[in-house]
């Protein structure tokens, strides 16, 4: 399990380079991608909602922006994503008359005004935020009361095969960390979004040999962010071992498995913040808290 207080362990630099290197064979790659994004988007059929801002945070190379637009066409759908170079193929989903605007910037700082849009949509991109409550704080603060947080994200179990197969050699991080559904789920619940909804299900994607696997994490800018990781090249050796564990792991068919574990979220805006509690114990509520509750009256 992931430990959200652990502030540090993402390296947000190699993490920008990595999907600013890989936004040209991105989509290729990202079949997966696309496919829990399709599943994501149908669920958005049993939600009464008509928005008229959405914001896509971590929109990638913008196929759910797209999927957003052909699906609320009335709406404005604001496309942010940390990698510039993503952005720059998103917004080839945008027409001259209908343009894509696009935001370079973090779900943890999100560069938007209070209670600004009334969805915020979010496909396989919170896995790589490593402050949950500091995330749906935001997301808390961008959705107008009432508003809602729509996601997919990857658990703990995804490509527990090639964690598998490095534990044979060393303990070190060669694998990005997971959070786990049940802390998502708290996560949301002390930021006071009502009604959190999560489920999961696991896909697994299979492949002849593991180079191929590893040309599609490289194809998806997926690279170990982790600061922990080891630094410099893999010894043959060791290389050789983990490969050996790996293919080990060759299912009926002779093909090598890697297993994703997908998280589905969603939870409703509301009108209450968390407040925070600083030295002292002393408690700290925001002034616009304050008055939209003299202007509701007692």
């Amino acid at each position: 399990m992931m430990d959200t207080d652990d502030a540090g362990w993402l390296d947000r630099e190699a993490m920008r380079r990595s999907f600013d290197s890989a936004a040209g064979t991105y989509d290729e790659a990202a079949v997966l991608q696309r496919e829990v994004c399709a599943r994501l988007l149908e669920r958005l059929d049993l939600i009464r909602l008509e928005p008229e801002r959405v914001l896509d945070l971590g929109c990638g190379t913008g196929n759910s922006s797209r999927g957003l637009r052909d699906r609320y066409r009335r709406a404005q759908v604001i496309a942010l994503d940390l990698a510039p170079a993503m952005l720059r193929r998103a917004r080839r989903h945008g027409s001259w008359m209908r343009p894509l605007p696009v935001i370079c910037g973090e779900g943890e700082a999100l560069p938007l005004a209070d209670h600004s849009v009334d969805m915020l949509f979010s496909n396989l991109a919170l896995q790589w935020c490593q402050d949950l409550p500091r995330l749906f704080r935001e997301c808390q603060r961008v959705l107008r009361p009432d508003g809602l947080l729509m996601f997919s994200t990857f658990g703990p179990d995804t490509l527990r095969e090639l964690r598998q197969s490095w534990a044979v050699v060393d303990d070190a991080e060669h694998v990005s960390r997971f959070v786990d559904m049940h802390d998502i789920g708290d996560a949301l619940a002390a930021e006071r979004f009502a009604d959190p909804v999560m489920d999961m299900e696991r896909l697994t994607v299979t492949y002849p040999r593991f180079r191929d696997l590893a040309a599609d994490l490289k194809a998806l800018g997926a690279h170990n962010a982790h600061r922990g990781r080891p630094r410099g090249l893999t010894g043959r050796r060791r290389l050789d071992a983990m490969l050996a564990a790996y293919e080990g792991l060759r299912d009926a068919d002779g093909r090598l498995p890697a297993t994703w574990e997908v998280l589905y979220g969603h939870a409703w805006a509301t009108d209450q913040r968390a407040r925070s509690r600083g030295a002292g114990g002393a408690v700290t509520v925001s002034l616009d808290d304050v008055r939209r509750k003299l202007r509701a009256g007692p």
